[in-house]
């Protein structure tokens, strides 16, 4: 008897398993599909193949930049969570990093991602770099030397959990880690441009920001979707640090 009922909780067991399975299945096949579905609806998607960007978020900081024009010729810009490039590729076009107009000042681009990113001509890869560890933040600190970064472009965001909270929290932390990276590397009257999503966090974040920069000001480019709560904190005029003799 022991056994019988033994093998009939396993078989319960073995069950709900499989409904388990099958209904997380059907989650993920349905938000695909629907994935694909808005893709293909979206005008971006279709842009960014005709003019050979990476991916459609080119056009958020084209937008941006076109206006409050934070990117010129010359400047020498570091590109955090850069993958899969589409970013980089508007900032050696904007920087003329690529040498591309010569009678132009000619700026710098480096890009980091813990993800891969293809080579790009006119910019500096560091691809499969996890920016949050010790040993690249000081690769990207000993490959600029002394030169005294322009702009800070920060879209970086976390594999999301589902849990919204969590995954807000967690997007605040690579913001700070952007924050304390720029302090270290800008010059006086540099910027930065960082990615959050809506949240209690946000304004905090902000008022942290005015203690090192003189002007702060949210965007919402047209790119970003209308049904995500992203948004960019643009922060210019870096004062910056006091650093102890």
């Amino acid at each position: 008897m022991k056994m019988i009922f033994s093998l009939s909780i396993n078989v319960h067991t073995l069950i709900r398993n499989r409904m388990y399975f099958f209904v997380h299945c059907l989650k993920r096949f349905k938000s695909s599909q629907e994935w694909l579905s808005r893709q293909k609806a979206d005008p971006y998607v279709e842009k960014a193949k005709i003019y050979n960007y990476r991916c459609r978020s080119a056009f958020k900081l084209l937008e941006m930049n076109d206006k409050i024009k934070i990117l010129k010729p010359g400047l020498n810009v570091v590109d955090l969570g850069a993958s899969p490039g589409s970013w980089t590729q508007v900032a050696v076009q904007k920087t003329n990093s690529d040498g591309a107009k010569p009678t132009l000042p000619r700026g710098s681009v480096l890009s980091i991602d813990k993800l891969q990113i293809f080579p790009i001509q006119g910019a500096t890869i560091l691809s499969n770099m996890d920016f949050s560890t010790t040993a690249a933040h000081d690769k990207v600190v000993e490959i600029l030397g002394d030169t005294e970064v322009d702009i800070v472009l920060s879209d970086m965001a976390p594999s999301a959990t589902g849990v919204k909270e969590l995954d807000k929290d967690r997007i605040i932390g690579l913001c700070y880690m952007a924050i304390r990276f720029a302090a270290l590397v800008s010059k006086v009257n540099g910027s930065l441009l960082l990615k959050v999503w809506d949240g209690k966090e946000v304004p905090i974040l902000e008022m942290d920001l005015e203690k090192f920069y003189t002007s702060i000001k949210i965007l919402k480019p047209q790119a970003s979707r209308s049904d995500s709560s992203e948004k960019y904190i643009l922060a210019r005029g870096f004062k910056g640090i006091q650093r102890h003799l």
